[in-house]
């Protein structure tokens, strides 16, 4: 199917899709890489965040939908598969294939949180992102303050080390301040919270990339940072539970702000998160 491939290639460039785009179906979590029936799920799933498709909607046929992008059936079938597999869509013999209503849509997904993302309005997204996380990051900083040990110290340390190399660059940044996020939830020697945060990890990353464009930089929170992990030396339970709110109204503030520069030069964000100079087209 190489020629099928690069048909649908052309097609979605002819449509408007971007390679940042492209790229983050590649990049997926939930699917293969570079595949066609990859590419097929990103831009149906984009549809349907997007509203161009509708919840309970009728959706062509294995046959007419594929011939219609251009694919085989077997490429359709897959990129069908991961779709029911996200809630987005369901399949049944005589009535067809439909868009589910949205209380059935695994908003954790990683594919789902970038589409969300990229489709806007961004403030909306912003505002859910940290309510999960103000749900969970105190909690588990509380709890980890109780049961922590010299390892995931060691961890913290790191990953803050890390956080102060990177300075301002919000790119280098990115990583070690998802290690010590990883690195507390970690230490909470909850099994299930754990699970949850890696169920959470892309609520993480994408605020971490929103905040790297702030144009003050990262450095300023780094005392943040560390007044969290200075909790966790001393397992003070309530001062780590304090000090893990205190980061996050100031990291939601940086988000703001960052997306407001952005919008500001005219510079969009990538699903995932990332700045990418295009036309802004959130808060639509």
């Amino acid at each position: 199917m190489r020629n099928d491939a690069a048909t649908k290639m052309a097609a979605m460039a002819r449509d408007g899709e971007s390679s940042a785009d492209r790229d983050l179906a590649a990049e997926s979590r939930t699917f293969s890489r570079r595949s066609l029936h990859g590419l097929v799920a990103h831009q149906i799933g984009r549809q349907i965040i997007q509203g161009e498709l509708q919840p309970g909607q009728l959706l062509p046929n294995e046959a007419a939908w594929s011939a219609r992008m251009r694919v085989s059936r077997t490429a359709m079938r897959e990129a069908i598969k991961v779709l029911a597999a996200k809630g987005l869509i369901e399949s049944r013999p005589k009535t067809g294939t439909r868009v589910r209503p949205r209380e059935f849509w695994n908003f954790l997904d990683p594919d789902l949180l970038s589409w969300q993302l990229s489709a806007g309005p961004i403030e909306r997204h912003i505002k859910d992102l940290f309510e999960l996380r103000r749900l969970v990051e105190p909690a588990a900083a509380e709890i980890a303050a109780r049961r922590i040990d010299d390892g995931d110290i060691a961890r913290l340390e790191g990953a803050y080390r890390g956080m102060e190399a990177a300075g301002d660059d919000g790119t280098l940044w990115v990583e070690p301040d998802l290690q010590f996020h990883r690195a507390i939830l970690k230490a909470t020697r909850n099994e299930l919270i754990h699970s949850l945060g890696a169920m959470i990890e892309s609520v993480l990353a994408i605020t971490f990339h929103l905040s790297s464009a702030n144009p003050r930089g990262q450095r300023h929170a780094l005392p943040l940072h560390s007044a969290i992990l200075d909790a966790l030396r001393r397992r003070a339970p309530t001062a780590a539970r304090r000090a893990m709110n205190r980061l996050l109204d100031k990291s939601e503030k940086d988000v703001r702000r960052a997306v407001t520069a952005l919008r500001r030069h005219g510079v969009g964000l990538a699903a995932d998160g990332r700045s990418r100079k295009r036309q802004w087209t959130g808060g639509r």
